[in-house]
């Protein structure tokens, strides 16, 4: 096993890799939840047939009572409706103050099970599960949680820390081809930002198979530099905004297609790579740097460029977090591994765009 900690003070938690971790879960789980009598199990209609009873078998072995909730498969789901819904299940169920909450799926189901135990009784703990890449790598680790609104995506959330996230490689073998690409544009933006060596590591292995033979070092490097990044910027104010490389434009694609054409990981590898070429518009980014990334993402089938209206452009970067005022930091690179945040007006970004 490896294990990773973000040592938030007084908030510490584990991440934890290791495959077949999903069958060591109730014991895992036992060692940070010495009190709980029960845990209120979350996954969707695509994980329940394949991961919910053997993820809660594991966890009534460690003595919890596990009550369950299976949420519709998708995007749509991330909604204050489905939250609701959570809320009066988890009070039917009789979870108290000392019992909590498990996501066992992807960043959907992170997301929103996670905004419920942040606000249920103000507030119960929570094990993060994840079972695609793009969790494993991304959604899982940090605390951020959040619903979608009609007006945009992920305006309505918390900062809520788990206690434990448990990793099992291993459930990354069903994920459909197209699901695991969507992980990897998360992944290789953290060689983007941060690690040029890891970048070149990943554009050398552009197959799933070559990929998955190394799986448990891109997790672990992937979720060291996220626990580094949310340790220093717990609540994404400075570092941690480098994140967001190829998000500003990434949330466009996702608006333009009405969070049902692009999947979150095919507009952020677009994104990606217009953000590199608004950097080397800018002066910022060595030119080659665009073409490098978008090799490494069409590699995987995902898409280099994706078509957006200058009406979709302004709702976008109207909306984003990153946002102060009339005010926007774009996160460009300076070279492979390093990003910044370019501060601008949003004037001057849709004008560059």
């Amino acid at each position: 096993m490896r294990t990773l900690t973000v040592d938030l003070p007084g908030r510490a938690y584990d991440i934890q890799i290791q495959r077949g971790l999903l069958d060591l879960a109730g014991e895992r789980c036992r060692t940070v939840l010495p009190k709980a009598a029960r845990i209120f199990l979350v996954t969707d209609s695509n994980v329940e047939p394949l991961y919910l009873e053997r993820t809660a078998a594991s966890l009534r072995s460690a003595g919890f009572r596990v009550s369950t909730c299976t949420v519709p498969a998708g995007e749509s789901a991330k909604c204050p409706e489905e939250l609701a819904i959570l809320w009066e299940n988890m009070m039917s169920a009789g979870l108290t103050r000392t019992d909590a909450v498990a996501a066992l799926g992807g960043g959907v189901v992170g997301d929103l099970a996670g905004f419920a135990a942040a606000t249920i009784l103000r507030g119960v703990d929570f094990i993060q599960i994840p079972t695609t890449l793009l969790a494993q790598v991304d959604s899982s680790v940090g605390g951020k949680v959040a619903v979608d609104l009609r007006a945009g995506k992920n305006l309505a959330g918390a900062f809520w820390q788990p206690k434990l996230v448990l990793m099992d490689p291993d459930v990354l073998d069903t994920l459909p081809d197209s699901t695991f690409a969507d992980g990897m544009a998360e992944v290789i933006k953290y060689g983007c930002i941060f690690d040029r060596a890891f970048f070149d590591f990943l554009a050398a292995r552009p197959s799933r198979k070559e990929l998955m033979a190394d799986i448990e070092h891109i997790l672990y490097t992937c979720c060291d530099w996220k626990r580094s990044v949310v340790v220093e910027d717990e609540r994404d104010t400075g570092r941690r905004m480098l994140l967001n490389f190829g998000h500003t434009l990434g949330h466009a694609y996702e608006l333009a297609g009405h969070y049902e054409t692009w999947t979150h990981g095919q507009a952020v590898a677009a994104g990606m790579v217009l953000a590199a070429k608004l950097g080397t518009k800018l002066g910022l980014t060595p030119p080659e740097l665009a073409g490098q990334i978008e090799r490494a993402v069409t590699a995987l089938g995902l898409p280099g460029t994706i078509e957006c209206s200058h009406e979709e452009y302004v709702a976008a970067i109207g909306l984003d977090k990153k946002g102060a005022g009339d005010d926007i930091s774009l996160i460009v690179l300076e070279e492979m591994g390093k990003a910044v945040p370019h501060r601008m007006s949003k004037a001057a970004l849709l004008e560059a765009l």
